[in-house]
């Protein structure tokens, strides 16, 4: 039973939690475990923190630890010792959190609300300079090639961060509707400026809609217009690759044979006419000219007639040698091409 006392012992005995319990740690929820993953850094990034803390805690169900909602005070005696477990678990993950510089002036605090209250009184301060400068990052923030998500991701943060430091006191007013729309209508002009120049024709359109849409809207329609364009560059390169790399691959072929041609029989030495170009072996004054054989630059050879074979080329004396041993100016040949 709840609240029984053991025999000759003072301490109540301890009674076990159910899961649902804010005192119930699961295996998984030791003290080293991270529970976010940015770390609190001063006032610049104070609201960010405390947002993701809140929703880590609020996770495990553990957010009365620090909001005041379950205090020491508010538990009885037998679930004294689970509590303090819970909030030292609870007061890791705050000072884990946060970085070194911040940590020296509180890794002596034993409470998670005493750590919360004191973050909360030190950093979540906004002077006129840190207004200033988000102030000015919205209206200088520029697209400048970078992808349409993360140029909007960026802006809306940088959005929230200055309603939060500015927020007007909630008014139920007639007036609350234009406020909005004027808030709304602002933040539509701001995302439209820093678009890069690609978008202007989307961006036109969206200016002449009637009502003008939401910043969230907008957004929407140029992220159509964003995965048009990747899908139609992406089709027209794949396209044409092929027909490049054909084409190139020919010219090179070409002009690769082209000069082999040119340059296959430099060097070469006829031993019988002493002409270059050829060796005796295909000399056609020992093997006979062919019968599409044309004289080059030659116009008195034009009308002759060339014997097909070599017996009536070369005559031969009874020893069977060549009674010519001069080249003969009718001695022509073809290199082969």
């Amino acid at each position: 039973m709840a609240g029984e006392i053991s025999e000759g012992s003072d301490t109540p005995k301890e009674v076990p939690v159910d899961f649902d319990d804010p005192l119930y740690i699961h295996p998984s929820d030791n003290s080293v475990t991270s529970i976010i993953t940015i770390k609190l850094t001063g006032n610049e990034n104070f609201r960010v923190w405390r947002s993701a803390i809140t929703r880590g805690l609020k996770a495990r169900n553990k957010l009365g630890f620090v909001d005041g909602t379950l205090t020491r005070e508010k538990i009885d005696n037998t679930k004294s010792a689970k509590w303090e477990r819970v909030n030292a678990v609870v007061c890791n993950w705050l000072l884990g959190s946060i970085s070194e510089t911040i940590y020296a002036s509180h890794v002596h605090s034993d409470n998670a609300k005493n750590i919360w209250d004191e973050l909360f009184e030190t950093y979540n301060k906004a002077d006129g300079s840190v207004i200033f400068n988000i102030h000015q990052q919205i209206n200088t923030l520029k697209q400048n090639g970078s992808s349409l998500s993360k140029y909007y991701n960026k802006l809306d943060s940088l959005w929230k961060d200055f309603d939060g430091l500015t927020s007007l006191t909630e008014c139920v007013c007639v007036a609350t509707t234009k406020l909005n729309d004027h808030s709304k209508m602002m933040k539509l002009m701001q995302f439209l400026s820093g678009l890069d120049d690609v978008y202007n024709q989307v961006k036109s359109h969206i200016l002449l809609m009637e009502p003008l849409p939401n910043v969230k809207t907008a957004f929407s329609i140029l992220s159509r217009e964003e995965s048009l364009q990747k899908n139609g560059s992406l089709s027209s390169v794949s396209s044409s690759k092929p027909q490049v790399s054909v084409f190139n691959s020919k010219i090179t072929d070409s002009k690769r044979g082209q000069g082999q041609n040119r340059f296959r029989n430099q060097g070469l030495q006829c031993k019988h006419c002493n002409l270059k170009g050829h060796t005796i072996e295909r000399c056609y004054k020992l093997i006979g000219y062919p019968k599409d054989f044309k004289p080059k630059n030659d116009k008195n050879n034009q009308n002759k007639s060339f014997p097909m074979n070599a017996s009536s080329v070369v005559p031969t004396n009874d020893s069977g040698v060549s009674s010519s041993s001069v080249p003969s100016s009718d001695c022509h040949y073809l290199t082969s091409e």
